[in-house]
């Protein structure tokens, strides 16, 4: 994961917003943990304010774009935490799973670190079946189906609580499905770059995918096709927030 960020994270703090509307299910999540190691934390998009949080990152990269006066970061890979035993309160891993050399490594090194953990990921099923998967970089779903989904990572934890996480029309993190009924959101390269599905795809295949979406959306294909979309208020795009506890 190291260095797929600093290869690929630059300009990764302007696509990818937190969104208030998750931060408060995240929070909720993470109940009255005074306490929380943010593990993959790359620019700190979802640490709760008002807490005493340590962001574990190993990406230098990621860790220049930290806005000031965020949580001190620590470069560490999520297989080797550099804290004690039951060190925090809770531990958070937001959609960084999937990125992990040795996901179940990780995992086992949340529950030896924190005896709540909140970790958000997503069904990979569901995103290898998203439209611009499907209809127009249809590599992309190899990738997604190679990671970790969520039902897996909830059975490694041993979930006591998992939740799923709509993307709402307006979502204003830049998630690779985020623009699930804003299209013409994917022509732009800076949106592209701030998802890794889509920056770790064959470059050849994500143009040509891009340039059908462009005469699609064009020709009126792309609304006739999608019609039913423009009308939901949210969309479950997979993302599921994993709670375990013990």
């Amino acid at each position: 994961m190291t260095d797929l960020y600093d290869r690929i994270g630059t300009g990764y703090s302007r696509g990818r917003r937190t969104d208030p509307r998750w931060m408060a299910r995240v929070l909720a999540a993470l109940g009255t943990a005074e306490s929380v190691a943010n593990i993959g934390a790359g620019t700190g998009s979802y640490e709760p304010p008002n807490r005493s949080v340590l962001a574990l990152e190993p990406s230098v990269e990621m860790i220049r774009q930290r806005p000031p006066g965020s949580a001190p970061a620590v470069r560490a890979a999520a297989e080797a935490l550099p804290l004690r035993t039951n060190a925090v309160d809770a531990a958070l891993a937001v959609l960084t799973v999937h990125h992990w050399t040795d996901w179940r490594a990780g995992l086992a090194e949340l529950r030896r670190i924190a005896p709540r953990r909140v970790v958000l990921g997503y069904d990979t099923r569901v995103h290898g079946d998203f439209w611009f998967v499907r209809e127009y970089v249809p590599e992309i779903a190899k990738l997604e189906l190679s990671r970790p989904s969520a039902p897996e990572i909830a059975e490694e934890l041993g979930a006591d609580l998992v939740t799923p996480l709509p993307v709402p029309g307006d979502f204003t993190d830049g998630v690779f499905p985020a623009y699930w009924r804003r299209p013409d959101a994917y022509l732009d390269p800076a949106v592209r770059r701030s998802c890794s599905a889509l920056a770790q795809t064959d470059p050849t295949a994500v143009e040509r995918g891009v340039q059908k979406l462009r005469e699609d959306l064009r020709s009126g294909r792309w609304h006739e096709r999608h019609r039913e979309l423009l009308d939901l208020d949210e969309w479950d795009a997979g993302f599921r927030l994993i709670v375990s506890e013990g």
